[in-house]
Formats: C-alpha cells, structure tokens, sequence
C-alpha cells in the first residue's frame, strides 16, 4: 500500500489539540455495544476532545477481537474528527503479521494514523525499526511513535527511532522519569516530530517541557479538564499574557487532582475508574461502566471518592 496519507495536514489537526484514548465500554460478560460506544465517543468530542484514539490500552485494544476493533474505529470516524488507531505487540516472530493485518484494516476502516506500542525488544534498533517499517508499509498511515514506561526505550534506540520517514508525531509516557521525558521531547522536537505528551501525572510539566497537544487516558472521561489544560496553555503561548498563564497554572493544578484520584496503584485500574467517571456524567449506560480487566486488588469502594473529586475538577474548569 502507498503511504499516501497527507502528514502534515495530520500534525496541523492534532497540534494543540486533545486527542483523548476512549475506554472501551462493555458488559460485565465482556461484549460491547457498538451504539453505546458511538454515543460515548461523540460525548468526549463535546466536551473537548479534537481527535480519538482508539483500541489503545485504555480501550483494551490488546483484547478486542480485530472485527470490533475495525467497527469501533468506524464509529469513531463517523464523529468526524482525526482517528488514531493502537497498534500493540502482544510477542515475537508470527504476531507482526497478526498486527500489520489490524494496521492494514485499521486504515481501511478510517484510522488517520497509528499509536504504535513498543515492541517486546526496546533495546534493539534494528528490530524497533523494521517493526515499524512492516505497520507503516502496511496500512499507508502516518505513525505515532509511544515511549512507554512499562517497555521504554533506550534514548539512542528512541533518536533512531524518530528519524523514521513515517513517524509524524511522538507520545511520551514515562510515568515519573522527568529527564526520560525531557530528553524524549527534545529528541523529537529537534527532529520536526510533533509532541503529543502521554504523561498523565506530569501532564502541565511535559507541555512546558515542549508538548504541543496531548493523548490521554485520563481524557476518557471528564474530557474538558484535560482539555483545558491544553487550551490553557496554548493561549499562553501564543499571547504571552501573564493572565493566560496565571490561568494554565490554575488548570494544571486542577489536572493534577484529576490524575491523582485516577492514574494511582493499581495503575491499571484507571481504566475502570475512567468508566465510573464516564457512567457518572452520563456519557454511557450505568451496565457498561465494567472493565473485565481490571487489577483484582481494585476496591469498589474508591468509586465514591473518585466521583467527588472528579465533580469538582470539572467545576473548576468551568470557572
């Protein structure tokens, strides 16, 4: 397939834009309601996301069947806004063809680009970058380099890394590795790479660090206080006003609150807080606020202090 999808046109969306990573919302047996999921996506882009990522590990892309993935990606597409599909690596050697099959069905389901997660093996160059080669040549999209914190890459495996023809734009994700992070942005920025920061308990560091728009997990639900932070910032920027920046300090505090009662041990169970977060603010039926993944160590009885702290982030935002 020719990669013929226009990358510029692509960054100009997505900078200073909140592309947010939907959940994935399912009953309890683990079926999902392309409907309710439709509705669900059109609801983050009312309340501020400008582009989705789709079958990311928020949305537990690694456990969709590909048929529902491709189906989720055409819903999202029919928003009409910028479609970003998660491309993971569940091992070696016969799944890279299992994932240049869901790139290829991704494009051709409406996928703008790819979040492409790291491969099993970080630490060698090569291998990083045919992995990449065989997504890009496959699906003819642009590619979203991920520096993940659970599989991260080394910094000269990561500068190889951006130099590909494909990568348009890069996702740090370092958790708490500031200098990872810094070094990360610096990399790509210095390569012409746009910076979508996925640092969700760094999230207003890592845009002054230099960050031009962000792809969260913790903008799947609650959307407009991550949004904010973006917007805020992005005025800031481009009119220097000290109240523009006064303002951004104030939402990044309020962003800060929002990671801190969500993006917490058990790491992994953001996914199912965002789902009581997105059920709370109407955005999905009450039933499909289950994630079958979730840490078994994640107590229900969180949910009660989530849901305040979330009520008044977004009241704060609203200010």
């Amino acid at each position: 397939m020719a990669n013929s999808r226009d990358k510029t046109h692509l960054t100009e969306q997505l900078r200073w834009s909140l592309v947010a990573a939907p959940a994935t919302p399912m009953r309890p047996d683990g079926t999902v309601d392309p409907a309710v999921c439709a509705a669900y996506f059109t609801h983050l882009v009312h309340t501020g996301a400008k582009a989705l990522a789709i079958g990311a590990h928020t949305g537990r892309g690694e456990h969709l069947p590909t048929e529902v993935k491709a189906e989720l990606v055409r819903r999202a597409a029919a928003v009409g806004v910028p479609v970003i599909a998660g491309v993971g690596h569940p091992g070696v050697g016969e799944h890279d063809q299992k994932e240049a099959e869901w790139a290829r069905t991704a494009a051709e389901a409406g996928a703008d680009a790819l979040l492409v997660f790291p491969p099993a093996d970080t630490g060698d160059a090569a291998a990083v970058l045919a992995h990449h080669d065989l997504l890009y040549n496959a699906a003819g999209v642009p590619l979203i380099a991920f520096d993940l914190y659970s599989r991260p890459y080394p910094h000269e495996v990561l500068t190889v890394l951006l130099e590909h023809p494909g990568v348009v734009a890069f996702k740090p994700a370092r958790l708490y590795d500031a200098i990872a992070c810094q070094a990360g942005i610096a990399a790509a920025r210095s390569r012409g790479r746009l910076v979508l920061t996925g640092e969700d308990r760094m999230l207003g560091p890592s845009l002054m660090w230099g960050a031009e728009g962000a792809l969260l997990g913790i903008a799947a639900a609650a959307a407009q206080v991550s949004a904010a932070a973006v917007e805020t910032f992005a005025a800031a920027v481009h009119t220097s006003a000290r109240d523009a920046a006064a303002r951004f300090l104030e939402v990044s505090a309020v962003v800060d609150e929002l990671a801190r009662v969500t993006f917490r041990p058990p790491y992994d169970g953001y996914v199912q807080r965002m789902l009581w977060i997105a059920a709370d603010e109407g955005a999905i039926p009450a039933e499909f606020a289950t994630d079958p993944y979730r840490p078994g160590e994640l107590a229900d009885d969180e949910r009660a202090e989530v849901l305040r702290v979330v009520r008044q982030c977004r009241d704060q935002v609203r200010q």
